[in-house]
Formats: C-alpha cells, sequence, structure tokens
C-alpha cells in the first residue's frame, strides 16, 4: 500500500530523482531562473525552498546540512551571499513558476522557476504600481463625469 506517499516520484527511482532535484537546485541558485516542466518545478520548489530557508542562519551546522544535499561548493557560496542576503526579511516563498504553453515534441507543460527576488523586471513592476484593465476603466468614468461638472460650473 502506499499510504501518506503523496509527493510525485517524477517516474525515476529515489536516488536518480534526488540527483537530478539537487542538481536543479543548483542551477537555480546559480542561474536564478531555469525552464523545465511543471511537474519537475513543483518537484524543485518544495526541495529547494526549505534549503533557501536554512541559508537565513550562517552556522557551521546549517552549512553542513545544505551541503549535504547539494554537494557544490559554488552553490552553497551563492547560496549563503547574494541569496541570503535578498530573502533575509522574507518569510516563504522564494520561488515563482510561470507557465510558458506547452512543449511541441510532447505537448509537456512548460514553466519557468526562478527565484522571487531575482526578477528586476517584476521588482520595477511592483514598484510602479501597474495598474489593471478595471483600474483603467474606472479612472476613465471619473475623468468623463468631472468633465461635464467643470463644464456646469463654467456657464
Amino acid at each position: 500500500m502506499r499510504h501518506n506517499k503523496k509527493f510525485n516520484h517524477l517516474s525515476r527511482t529515489a536516488d536518480h530523482r534526488n540527483a537530478m532535484l539537487a542538481n536543479m537546485t543548483i542551477s537555480l541558485i546559480m542561474h536564478k531562473r531555469i525552464t523545465t516542466t511543471l511537474a519537475k518545478a513543483k518537484a524543485l520548489k518544495k526541495y529547494a525552498e526549505p534549503l533557501i530557508n536554512r541559508c537565513k542562519d550562517d552556522s557551521t551546522h546549517s552549512r553542513r546540512v545544505v551541503f549535504s544535499y547539494l554537494q557544490n561548493k559554488e552553490a552553497l557560496k551563492e547560496l549563503y551571499g547574494p541569496v541570503a542576503e535578498k530573502v533575509g526579511d522574507r518569510k516563504g516563498g522564494y520561488t515563482r513558476i510561470i507557465k510558458l504553453g506547452t512543449r511541441l515534441g510532447d505537448a509537456a507543460k512548460i514553466c519557468f522557476i526562478e527565484l522571487v527576488d531575482f526578477d528586476e523586471n517584476m521588482a520595477k513592476a511592483a514598484k510602479t504600481g501597474r495598474k489593471t484593465r478595471r483600474s483603467r476603466k474606472s479612472a476613465n468614468k471619473a475623468e468623463v463625469a468631472e468633465a461635464p461638472a467643470e463644464e456646469a460650473k463654467a456657464e
């Protein structure tokens, strides 16, 4: 019976799955954004976020625990350096999945997975307070309502 075994096994053995997720986590840390299938991205999110959360506490123990998962010194330096600085005040949600569509060869769902604090385009949009269509319509209605009122005052 497979009671309480809810995570996606990704059609791989445990060793293959762990090695693949560790390699994908290293790539995500080093490049800040990778393209993969949706199922792998969701599995990667569950694998990588606890490791990123652990990098907030820069102690020998936490470094050794993370190194036991990743086995890559360069990724560890990157994780405890620039990544730890950016996520220091964030409580969770260190990664973002953006769906891209389907792959032509096998119709697999493809997506980006990226570190949230490292996407400058999204950060600029959040700072400028991008408006939605609904707010544009309500702003236009307010301008139209003000214009007749001003004309009536002028007469």
